[in-house]
């Protein structure tokens, strides 16, 4: 079993600033690549960001390229998203998930096998 937790949501105003943090416990990640996931009001849930298990590769949506960071730590186990330039589409339920293999991949859930609970982000105009 693998939990995570994520913290550092709230409320901005456009042009500003969210860091988000993700802490895993439980199975070790190692080996798995992690990513961001998140769910805009209506809508379904759509990755944002990934980072690979060796952290050599990367992957960011089109909407968040330039503006967000995601970056983690093995020896902590955890994962990180820097949100800078916040927009109001940015207004989300963000996920901190486990893929389930050590890669990168593109906008697909189904290889995400395990989630957090998610924190608001609210982008204010």
């Amino acid at each position: 079993q693998v939990q995570l937790v994520e913290s550092g949501g709230g409320v901005v105003q456009a042009g500003g600033s969210l860091r988000l943090s993700c802490t895993a416990s439980g199975r070790s990640f190692n080996g798995y690549a992690m990513g961001w996931v998140r769910q805009p009001p209506g809508k379904e849930r759509e990755p944002v960001a990934a980072v690979s298990w060796s952290g050599s590769n990367i992957y960011y949506a089109d909407s968040v390229k330039g503006r967000f960071t995601i970056s983690r730590d093995i020896a902590k186990n955890t994962v990180d998203l820097q949100m800078n330039s916040l927009k109001p589409e940015d207004t989300a339920i963000y996920y901190c998930a486990r893929r389930n293999r050590p890669t990168v991949g593109g906008p697909h859930t189904h290889e995400y096998d395990y989630w957090g609970q998610g924190t608001q982000v609210t982008v204010s105009s």
